[in-house]
C-alpha cells in the first residue's frame, strides 16, 4: 500500500510540474467562471476574470503547486496575451469614424485621467504614511501590468507590488465602474468605455466588452493610450509629486 501511495504521489508531482496541469487549471477555472457569470446574469461581482483568479489560487493552494511551477506551465497562455491585445484593434477600427469626431474630448479625457490616476495614488499613499519605494510602486496602478511593473522598477519601486496594485485596481474598476458611471449620469457607451479602460486597464476592458462591443472598443483605446502616456510622464511626474507630498 505504501508503495502505491508513493507512486501516486510521484505521478502527481510529475503531472503538476507539466504544462498540461497549468493549462488545464487555467482553462477549467475560466470556463467555470464564465458559467458562473452567465448563471448570475452578468452581475458585476460575477466578473469572470476575478472568479478565475480566485479559482486558480485555490487550485494551487489545494494541490500545493508553487506559483513558479504554474507560471512556467502556463507560459503559452501568457504568450497569447500579445496577439489578443493586438486583436483589440479590430473593434476599434470599426469605430474609426467616431474616433475622428471625438479626438479632442478623448485627448483631454486621457490627459486628465492619466494624471489624476498618478496624483491620487501618490497622494493617498503618502497620506497613509507609505515609504517612497511603496509610493512609486503604486503610482502606475491604472495601466496594464507589464507597463506598470517596468515603470515602477525604473523609479526604484517593487514590480511585484505594482502588479498587485494593478490587479486590485482592475478588479475594483470592473466591478464598480459601470454602476458609478450610471450614478453620475453617463449613459453613452463610448464615454463609459473610455473611462473604464482608462481607470481599470485590461480587466476593466474585459468587463466593458461584456456590456457592449462599442464600450469595449473605446476601453481598449483608453487602455493602450494610457499605458503609453503613463510610461512617458510617470518618470518625471512621480519624483515631482514625492517632493510636493
Amino acid at each position: 500500500m505504501t508503495g502505491i501511495i508513493a507512486s501516486f504521489v510521484d505521478a502527481w508531482h510529475a503531472l503538476a510540474a507539466s504544462p498540461a496541469f497549468s493549462l488545464a487549471l487555467t482553462l477549467g477555472a475560466y470556463v467555470a467562471a464564465r458559467a458562473c457569470a452567465r448563471r448570475m446574469g452578468g452581475a458585476p461581482l460575477a466578473n469572470p476574470v476575478v472568479i478565475t483568479i480566485v479559482l486558480v489560487i485555490v487550485g494551487l493552494a489545494v494541490t500545493g503547486t508553487p506559483y513558479a511551477t504554474y507560471r512556467n506551465g502556463a507560459s503559452f497562455i501568457h504568450f497569447l496575451l500579445a496577439p489578443a491585445t493586438v486583436a483589440l484593434a479590430v473593434p476599434l477600427y470599426r469605430q474609426l469614424g467616431r474616433l475622428r469626431r471625438l479626438w479632442l474630448p478623448l485627448t483631454v479625457g486621457l490627459l486628465a485621467g492619466s494624471v489624476t490616476a498618478i496624483v491620487s495614488a501618490v497622494a493617498c499613499a503618502r497620506w497613509l504614511g507609505a515609504s517612497p519605494r511603496t509610493v512609486v510602486s503604486l503610482a502606475p496602478k491604472s495601466v496594464t501590468t507589464p507597463i506598470a511593473m517596468a515603470v515602477a522598477e525604473s523609479l526604484g519601486g517593487n514590480g511585484s507590488l505594482a502588479a498587485v496594485a494593478v490587479i486590485a485596481t482592475g478588479i475594483v474598476g470592473a466591478i464598480a465602474g459601470p454602476a458609478l458611471l450610471r450614478c453620475v449620469g453617463v449613459r453613452r457607451d463610448d464615454i463609459g468605455g473610455f473611462a473604464i479602460g482608462l481607470a481599470a486597464h485590461g480587466i476593466g476592458t474585459a468587463r466593458a466588452f461584456q456590456l457592449s462591443t462599442e464600450m469595449g472598443a473605446f476601453a481598449a483605446l483608453a487602455m493602450g493610450l494610457n499605458g503609453l502616456l503613463t510610461a512617458c510622464i510617470a518618470p518625471w511626474l512621480v519624483p515631482l509629486l514625492l517632493h510636493w507630498f
